[in-house]
């Protein structure tokens, strides 16, 4: 980010733009905190550097704070210009925000956001110390010794693949359909070269395709046409549609069948996308990257999904890792 905070000259606060006051009927209020890569309020330590533009994209604000907590008052219009963008950022980590963040007369609005240290590394919980449900699918086919070995291994020489599997698997706890929750139907994880950074398969009770197909028709998930056009050999594809980012996708091969444990299973590959749509909500810096056609980055994952259901209000995105300064 070149010069240290410290350094820099620090911009002049506008006049439409003040902290720590009350605010006026033509007025909102916005409150910013800002957490690390534990999922815990970050340091004040850290100064960080604040951004503000409003729903045409005008920079009203720009300074730098001591987090972890910061409200700011903000002009009201009652148009389109209430849809801000709030932009945070600080030397050696990387940078996050949130838009459209839509404000309402002399109401005040929660943003929370999180900067992963730069460069990190993944911090994952002990074998003993995961979800039931989470180690049970994940030693489903192996010894407990064994598998807690094969956990261990993982983390050690595929940190990022680890970490896409902890993600997704915490995500899919969370979904919850007509007959349990989505990880509740996988019955058997695939240990193999397909075990990567952006996704994973496994084995999941039949019974989980009519639940979702269920669930679309509630609108809860999206069905994607022509599959496997970006899933070789896929059948059918179902897509989260809960979150503006970091959404589930359930993508079947229902020609790859297994019994396990007398059930019926066919073979599943879910992952998480970055975005929902082109109209993206959150921002990080790794978002030209995208363009690159590189594979997706578990630790924008976390980012985003945590960002995510933070502003939806929803349970906080919690899966058995964090992430820390390397």
């Amino acid at each position: 980010m070149g010069r240290s905070p410290a350094k820099r000259r620090k911009r002049k606060r506008p006049a439409a733009v003040v902290t720590r006051a009350r605010a006026r009927p033509d007025t909102a209020q916005i409150e910013v905190s800002v957490f690390d890569g534990t999922r815990s309020p970050i340091s004040e330590r850290v100064e960080l550097l604040v951004r503000i533009l409003d729903g045409t994209q005008t920079e009203l604000y720009s300074g730098f704070h001591r987090g972890p907590r910061m409200t700011f008052v903000v002009p009201f219009h009652d148009n389109l210009a209430d849809r801000y963008t709030i932009i945070v950022s600080a030397d050696h980590h990387r940078q996050a925000g949130f838009t459209p963040v839509t404000v309402r007369r002399a109401a005040r609005r929660s943003v929370d956001l999180m900067l992963l240290p730069k460069p990190y590394r993944f911090d994952f919980a002990r074998w003993a110390d995961l979800p039931g449900a989470v180690r049970t699918l994940l030693g489903a086919d192996a010894s407990p010794a064994a598998a807690a070995e094969r956990y261990l291994r993982l983390g050690r020489d595929r940190p990022a693949a680890l970490a896409a599997l902890l993600n997704i698997l915490t995500a899919c706890s969370t979904i919850i359909l007509g007959h349990g929750t989505v990880m509740d139907h996988l019955k058997q994880l695939i240990w193999d070269d397909s075990l990567a950074q952006d996704r994973f398969f496994a084995f999941a009770d039949a019974e989980l395709v009519r639940e979702l197909e269920d669930a679309a028709e509630q609108g809860q998930f999206a069905r994607e046409m022509n599959a496997g056009i970006l899933h070789p050999g896929a059948t059918r594809s179902f897509k989260q549609v809960q979150f503006g980012e970091a959404n589930v996708q359930l993508t079947f091969h229902e020609r790859q069948t297994k019994t396990i444990g007398g059930v019926a299973c066919v073979k599943v590959e879910p992952d998480i996308d970055y975005y929902q749509d082109a109209a993206a909500h959150a921002l990080l810096e790794v978002v030209p990257g995208l363009i690159g056609g590189q594979r997706t980055d578990p630790a924008a994952v976390y980012v985003l999904r945590w960002i995510a259901g933070r502003f939806a209000g929803v349970a906080d995105f919690d899966p058995p890792l964090t992430i820390v300064p390397a």
